[in-house]
Parts: structure tokens; sequence; C-alpha cells
């Protein structure tokens, strides 16, 4: 630490030292292991800017950064943009801890829109995503039990990529799948399996037991690849995000603001709906802050209180 320390007395000296400082702050920082490739990789493009700008022969200053924000704003969604700029200001929070330089990284983010930014599904564009599946199939029957528990429990593709089958388990004689929610290092928090949520995904296991002739070990991914580069394998992310859009294109549901994540929020929506209270929702939901939760009550009072209904002419 000292030796970067002592070559970075000016931040501006040289590239070199600038990589060593943004990978000393990266090892000094007490988070994930991804959240340090986060860090790295939204400092390395900040790096980059430095360079391209011709900022780094000299002393940076506030303006800088300012600069910056608006170079990304005119790229990124205000939340990518506060996401990089929260990097840059533990950079320079961190610098200054350590009397390397000063933390000139005091700008505010961008505001971020209200609501959430992408559509809820009608309940026939719902249906319609569930029915493009080919159940005859085994990939059509995990398709449809994917979907189908998406919409049934406000999953995010993250939380169904780590599920595994020994997470379905019973709490209180009911049904469970315990999960590993965002931002989470464990599995310590469920969604409860109602039985339009659990027969779909019942019939898909069932059948991937008959295809590989033996039973399925708890520790196999609850939703497999069907991939010839990684069989039997955790879905990605992506895959599930992209089978999703596919169904939905093939259901005529084609937007761009209907994606994986609408299927979260068309759950949270149709349970508040249906009657679910906000703490209801809350806690299907897995918001921290119960404010999250009221938008959606918000917004189906807002549609349908609205004073646009009285307006006739």
């Amino acid at each position: 630490m000292d030796i970067v320390k002592a070559q970075s007395q000016e931040l501006s000296s040289k590239e070199a030292s600038f990589s060593e400082l943004i990978d000393a702050f990266i090892t000094a920082q007490d988070v994930r292991a991804s959240s340090k490739e986060v860090y790295r990789r939204q400092l390395r493009q900040f790096s980059r800017w430095l360079e391209e700008t011709y900022r780094t022969g000299k002393g940076l200053q506030r303006e800088d950064i300012v600069a910056y924000r608006e170079h990304l704003s005119g790229r990124l969604t205000p939340l990518s943009v506060s996401g990089y700029l929260t990097a840059v200001r533990k950079f320079f929070e961190w610098m200054e801890a350590e009397k390397i330089y000063p933390n000139i990284a005091k700008v505010k983010s961008p505001k971020k829109p209200r609501g959430y930014r992408k559509d809820c599904l009608t309940k026939d564009q719902l249906r319609g995503a569930l029915q493009t599946a080919d159940v005859s199939t085994v990939q059509g029957k995990r398709d449809k039990a994917l979907i189908n528990l998406l919409a049934r429990t406000g999953l995010r593709t993250i939380e169904a990529s780590r599920a595994q089958i020994g997470d379905i388990r019973q709490e209180a004689g009911q049904p469970v799948l315990w999960i590993q929610g965002k931002g989470r290092d464990d599995k310590d928090d469920f969604v409860i399996l109602s039985e339009k949520a659990l027969a779909p995904l019942q019939e898909y296991l069932d059948a991937r037991t008959q295809q590989g002739a033996r039973p399925l070990k708890e520790t196999a991914p609850l939703f497999a690849s069907v991939s010839s580069n990684n069989y039997g394998e955790a879905m990605t992310t992506r895959s599930i995000s992209r089978i999703v859009k596919d169904s939905l294109r093939k259901a005529g549901a084609n937007s761009s603001r209907l994606t994986a994540h609408s299927l979260r929020h068309t759950a949270i929506t149709l349970s508040i709906a249906g009657g679910a209270s906000i703490q209801q929702a809350q806690a299907m939901a897995r918001h921290s802050d119960p404010k999250t939760t009221m938008i959606y009550l918000h917004n189906l009072e807002r549609v349908k209180a609205g004073a646009e209904h009285h307006i006739d002419f």
C-alpha cells in the first residue's frame, strides 16, 4: 500500500499508477467477489474515459467528475449512471481516507425515474405466453414451469437460476421454495408454492427424472439447461430472459417494455389486485422498503380511480 501511495501523490502521474490504485481499492473492499468485479469493470471504464479525454495528464477536479456524469447520462439509463458514479465516489472516498488524493467525487447521481421501468402483463398475455410452450417435450415442460413460477411468485431471474431441487421444502405444511435473493450470500428466504405454481413444476421434474432414468439429486439445478454446451447445468439469467422474451413474442406481446422482469411486476400487481395486503405483497417480493411495494398499489388505484374517467365531451 505504501508503494501505491508513493506512486500516486498525483493521480495524473501515469495510467499504470491509476490502474494500481484501482487494484488497491478493490483489494481493500470488504464485499463479495462479484461486487468487486462490478467495481473493477466500472472503474476501468472511468479510467478509459480519463485517457480518451486527455485528463490523465493533469490534476483532476470535481468538474471532471461532473463531466463524466454528463458523458454517462448521454449513453446510459439514470439507474446505470448511478451505479457507475457510486463506484467512482467510493473510489475517491477510499483515496481520501488513505491520504492519497482528495475526494473530488461529491456529485449527485441523476434522478431515478419514479415507479418501475418495465410494464406488467395482462392476464391474457400471461396465458398466451404459457400456451406457447410445447409441453410434449421436457424442454417445453421446463419453459412452462419456469414462466409460471416467475409469474406466481415474483422470483427474479437470478433467484430462479440459483434454485436447486433440494430448495423445495415444507413450511407449516405448505410447499415453499427457499431462495438466495439479490445481494444475499445464503438462501435465507422463501416463496410459497401454491398448487398452481407447483403442479407444472412437478410435471417438469417428473419428466426430467424419466428422461434420465434415475432420481434427481437435491443439489441439481431446479431449471437445467438442455444446451449441448452446458447440458444439465443451471440455466443462466440470460437464457431465462431469452426464453421468457421468446414466449412473449410468440404470444403477440412483442414490446421492449415486456421482459422477464415484467413477470415479477405482474406477480406483485396481481397479488395486490387480488386482495393481498401491502405487507403480504412486500413479503412475497422481498422489498426491503415498503415504499417500493406501495408504488404498485398507487398505480392500481391511480388507474382505477383516475379523474380521466370522468371526462366526457
